[in-house]
């Protein structure tokens, strides 16, 4: 038995027989002389754009269907580089000094690909979208058989060099118990992919990964980020036992209940939050019912789905978050503005509140009305409030459907209403927004951002896309307690409610609910059952008064 150790993707275990993939195209061994001419070359190199353009939009909307609308996206950033006209130009040279279409292509991506290689976090990272859309390309031009991984047999231990987006976007998660890579990251996005398909994962292994043979029994234990090549039998039981699934919801050491609820982006992921014990949907993403269409769902077709939702938690709550998009997520039939940067511009509620009042009082229509029916008891929230004006224009809004609905004779209801607090302006109107509505709910990911001033698109700030930086931490406390001076209830739904390690820290600040990919929802209700609430604070004291992230992650005893 021999154990490599690598970087914890998803906090599960489990064990099969190795299985190596190399999504690599064997290139023919073509010379300069060999190539068409340049216009019959070019030709080729167009039509293979065409063809992975249509692959990606079709890959785009499957993922989005399957895995959620925030996954898919990454297929954006691989047409992004598709049409990169640097990326063009480099290959047109290529061909125009004599190349095969091919030779081209393999020369110019490799090229980029070394580059990220050789950069460190996210741009390293992004080195795996530029080697999935070049084995694309080179599959097409070359008319290459590609493995089939959703055809994978039960099993399965996928071990790779690195995954691509796409072939991890392919998998079938009750045939592949687990994958295992030479590289990667937790925040890639075929990482991202695994999480959200519940399959054990470990990545950045290393070269010794090459070692380990086709047909090795493995145990992938995503809980230590280790992979215990040929496990012995009480090594396999104790590291594959299961995080109990507690269908119930769960209280602190000394009594005090905190709601363990579920982020989903789509139908599909219902029953996932359902079989992981959610105790409800904490973030509801309705973006996937405008998306990849020509025109907008309709009243009755919204109405349905937020009715399923509710009906696949009777005796819970959920909680939906009304339409957000902007400039980073773009629909056909909408006339968004084309901005420099999306993330400080047109969005969330804003676009609800202007130019798209009429699609968000059929939002609103639909989820009022959804909120009669019995079944769960429905929350709405509203992102990207920044102001108390938004709010209260947003409010007069609820009350005029509410007047238009009771006056068509339709059966409604009006749901607890809340506010996502994701900027430093909602943060210190945190009183006065709580004051009008039963909820705040805090989206850490957009918040740090927010408040670190880093996109969390740009690679070159990555290191302060963390949480755990003393004014983050202080915006989170803030909030909450402004508001519980409110009677509000607070949530937080980001990434970090997913992290069990800072369980203790959240239940200090005093947080009522978290809201999280269902994959972690056994390991966050296993942490908070053991933390003692009075402990918990002092944790959380001692913390806000740390000045530097790794003071704080000391105190955390974070590694």
């Amino acid at each position: 038995m021999r154990t490599l150790t690598g970087i914890s993707v998803t906090p599960l275990s489990g064990v099969g027989t190795v299985q190596w993939y190399d999504p690599a195209v064997e290139l023919p061994e073509t010379t300069d002389s060999e190539a068409a001419g340049p216009e019959s070359e070019l030709a080729a190199f167009e039509h293979a754009r065409d063809v992975a353009r249509e692959e990606l939009t079709a890959e785009r909307e499957r993922t989005a269907k399957r895995i959620g609308e925030a996954e898919a996206e990454v297929f954006e950033a691989h047409l992004e580089f598709l049409d990169d006209p640097q990326i063009t130009e480099d290959v047109t040279a290529a061909v125009d000094e004599g190349s095969t279409a091919t030779q081209a292509v393999a020369e110019t991506f490799d090229s980029y690909v070394e580059q990220f290689e050789g950069m460190e976090g996210r741009f390293a990272e992004r080195a795996a979208d530029l080697r999935d859309l070049r084995d694309r390309l080179l599959r097409i031009l070359t008319d290459s058989e590609h493995t089939d991984l959703s055809t994978l047999p039960e099993g399965t231990v996928l071990v790779a060099e690195d995954l691509t987006p796409s072939d991890t976007a392919r998998l079938d998660p009750d045939a592949v118990v687990g994958l295992a890579t030479v590289g990667g990251g937790r925040t890639s996005h075929s990482a991202i992919f695994a999480r959200s398909l519940a399959i054990p994962a470990v990545v950045d292994i290393g070269n010794a990964l090459f070692d380990v043979d086709d047909g090795t029994t493995v145990l992938v234990d995503g809980e230590a980020g280790a992979v215990v090549i040929d496990p012995d039998t009480g090594h396999d039981q104790a590291a594959t036992a299961t995080v109990e699934i507690k269908p119930d919801p769960v209280s602190t050491v000394d009594g005090r209940a905190i709601e363990v609820a579920a982020n989903v982006g789509t139908i599909e992921e219902l029953t996932p939050a359902v079989e992981r014990g959610a105790d409800g949907i904490g973030l509801f993403r309705t973006e996937f019912l405008f998306l990849d269409r020509e025109t907008p769902p309709t009243e009755d077709e919204q109405y349905e789905t937020y009715r399923a939702a509710l009906e696949a938690f009777p005796d819970s709550r959920v909680i939906v978050r009304t339409l957000d998009v902007g400039g980073d997520k773009p629909i056909s039939y909408l006339d968004l503005p084309d901005e420099e940067n999306p993330f400080l511009g047109a969005r969330g509620i804003r676009l609800s509140l202007e130019e798209n009042t009429a699609l968000f009082e059929a939002q609103l229509r639909a989820l009022l009305r959804a909120a009669a029916d019995g079944a769960g008891d429905l929350g709405v929230m509203f992102p990207m409030v920044t102001t108390v004006a938004e709010l209260d224009r947003v409010l007069e809004l609820v009350a005029s459907v509410d007047n238009d609905l009771e006056r068509e004779d339709v059966t409604h209801a009006v749901p607890e209403l809340g506010v996502m607090v994701e900027t430093p302006a909602a943060v210190f109107c945190a009183h006065e927004l709580a004051e009008r509505v039963e909820f705040l709910s805090i989206g850490t990911n957009d918040l740090t951002q927010y408040v670190m001033a880093a996109s969390r698109g740009t690679e070159t700030v990555t290191d302060l896309h963390d949480p755990l930086y003393p004014a983050v931490l202080r915006a989170i406390d803030r909030t909450v307690r402004e508001g519980h001076r409110s009677d509000a209830w607070v949530g937080v739904c980001g990434e970090m409610a997913g992290e069990p390690e800072l369980m203790t820290l959240l239940v200090g600040l005093g947080v009522d609910e978290l809201s999280m990919s269902a994959v972690t929802i056994p390991s966050v209700k296993a942490a908070v059952a053991g933390i003692d609430s009075e402990a918990a604070r002092a944790l959380a004291r001692a913390v806000l008064t740390a000045e530097t992230r790794a003071a704080i992650r000391d105190r955390l005893q974070l590694g």
